[in-house]
């Protein structure tokens, strides 16, 4: 068994899907980056720096079930169309207002479904920390434990 972990901040778009815009579409893009934590006497510090490599794609379907409650399944493309993974939403994922009024910030856990390419046969879980502004323009931080047999 390998595990592979990833971390990766996307950005892109979130749009209403249907007329009562209780089904959006997320589509967001990454960058090949570097994250660095320290830990220190001024306690703690992070840095996330683009490397050379090529880009992540992230495709959903989000499903509103509630004012702050949500479930969600996509698709998220590593590289070449080749290497995907699909997954779904573990139990519901929230959204709420953020410190920020101009932005609500949620997170949310994806169960791995499986996958193609490097990914076939897939499993593992994904944390989702994000943000979303008025005009639907995202922010999501995730953090990936795949499992390949």
């Amino acid at each position: 068994m390998t595990e592979i972990i990833y971390v990766m901040q996307f950005k892109g778009k979130a749009v209403p899907a249907n007329e009562s815009g209780t089904v959006l579409k997320a589509n967001t893009t990454a960058p090949s980056c570097t994250i660095a934590t320290v830990v220190g006497a001024q306690g703690v510090s992070g840095t996330l720096q683009p490397k050379g490599g090529a880009e992540a794609k992230f495709e959903s379907q989000v499903i509103l079930t509630g004012e702050t409650s949500f479930q969600e399944s996509g698709t998220i493309i590593f590289g070449d169309n080749r290497h995907r993974l699909h997954f779904s939403t573990v139990g519901q994922g929230y959204v709420g207002p953020s410190v920020d009024p101009q932005l609500r910030h949620g997170s949310v856990i994806w169960k791995i479904e499986g996958g193609e390419g490097q990914f076939e046969g897939a499993s593992g879980l994904i944390t989702s920390n994000f943000f979303v502004s008025a005009a639907g323009d995202v922010t999501d931080n995730h953090f990936g434990v795949i499992f390949l047999k």
